[in-house]
């Protein structure tokens, strides 16, 4: 008898609904979460798209605040740039007056001091520490303290203007990186979902090691600001204090060098009216040695002519000596012979007393003329040394405003 074949077993037609409505209800709950997700994805789709665009929309919004911040302090920055860049050039144009007028008092200075050296060239009693000599001290105490306090000048604006000059860089390095700041944003604010140059970019969400915080941003271009402000301040105020110190120091050597200048021709006239003096004593004595000359002359003369009479009268006298016996009388005759051999002795020793009382006088006479002629010459030398070299040389002293 062959062998039976085995069949699967068969289900029952209850088993067959239920695997049915099984299959209905899982298809049900699969479709309708399905559903569901397609429904959760739409609304998911539509919320982000929204969130991106308001979030793109925002950070347009704030690309173009920063950029308006950036223009603001850009310029800030450029106003107190060109403040300080021309406070620095009229600073410069200060500082070339400084220049001048330092170099301006070297040559008065200079003269000054030669005035004083040619002054101790003066001889005599004319070496004299008068009132040219006082005046040209303190004239050089005035040109020398004017030098120091314009070097001392001349050094605050040489720093001024460094400062400035710093200041200035920056200010400019602040603007650069401004301008380049603006740039970027100008350019990020520029772009839209349909750039072509749009890209994906790797490990661009993170904060940057030097970066800093919007306060310190903002405290770094204010600090650039307020320095250059105050360098500015400080600036004009060198500058006021340049103009008073130009002026007070130009004055007070104008006032120095006048009253210089007005001792000098007060001595001159002195010494010329000195010289003229002495001229007109030594013209009276030249006049007086001639006249004791003369004098001279004539008693020497004189005491010659007296001679003649004393011989005769001692002639008279020796002869007369010889009378023999009683013809020697002491009568008139004898007795005026005598006493005119005394008197011509007596007046010839009053003329030769005389004669060497002039001698003595001429003596004088001539020592006071050569006084006198050597008075002169130092007059002459020190109107030579004052009105020659002194104030000829101090023509050429020109005091300008500076």
């Amino acid at each position: 008898m062959a062998k039976l074949l085995q069949v699967p077993p068969k289900f029952l037609p209850p088993e067959w609904h239920i695997a049915n409505k099984a299959q209905y209800s899982g298809a049900e709950a699969q479709r309708s979460r399905s559903e569901r997700l397609v429904d959760e994805s739409q609304r998911l789709v539509d919320e982000i798209e929204k969130t991106t665009q308001r979030t793109q929309s925002d950070v347009n919004k704030r690309i173009e605040q920063r950029l308006q911040e950036i223009k603001f302090w850009k310029e800030q920055l450029d106003e107190k740039l060109d403040q300080v860049a021309k406070e620095t050039e009229v600073l410069l144009a200060f500082r070339t007056r400084l220049e001048k007028a330092l170099e301006g008092c070297r040559e008065p200075l200079f003269i000054a001091q030669q005035c004083l050296l040619n002054r101790e060239r003066r001889v005599g009693i004319d070496l004299v520490h008068d009132e040219v000599d006082q005046e040209l001290i303190k004239e050089v105490e005035v040109f020398q303290g004017v030098v120091a306090l314009l070097e001392r000048t001349l050094e605050q604006a040489n720093e001024q203007i460094r400062l400035n000059r710093s200041a200035k860089y920056n200010l400019e390095k602040d603007l650069k990186d401004k301008f380049t700041a603006l740039t970027i944003d100008d350019y990020c604010s520029s772009l839209t979902n349909n750039t072509p140059d749009i890209r994906y970019a790797q490990n661009v969400v993170k904060v940057e090691e030097n970066s800093v915080s919007p306060e310190e941003w903002v405290d770094f271009s204010n600090v650039n600001v307020e320095k250059a402000d105050k360098q500015r301040n400080n600036s004009l105020a060198l500058r006021a204090l340049i103009d008073r110190i130009l002026s007070q120091t130009a004055g007070d050597m104008h006032k120095q060098n006048n009253t210089v200048n007005v001792a000098f021709r007060n001595r001159v006239k002195e010494t010329k009216d000195a010289k003229s003096k002495l001229e007109t004593h030594l013209a009276k004595v030249m006049e007086e040695i001639s006249s004791q000359e003369k004098n001279m002359e004539a008693l020497r003369k004189s005491i010659l002519d007296k001679e003649g009479p004393a011989k005769v009268a001692q002639t008279r006298l020796e002869t007369r000596t010889h009378r023999p016996n009683v013809e020697l009388c002491r009568e008139q005759v004898q007795c005026r012979l005598m006493r005119e051999v005394r008197e011509i002795s007596h007046n010839i020793q009053r003329l030769q007393e005389t004669l060497a009382q002039a001698q003595a006088e001429l003596k004088g006479l001539l020592r006071r003329q050569l006084s006198l002629e050597e008075e002169i010459e130092v007059k002459s030398n020190s109107l030579y040394i004052d009105e020659v070299l002194c104030m000829q040389m101090r023509e050429s002293i020109a005091i300008c405003d500076f």
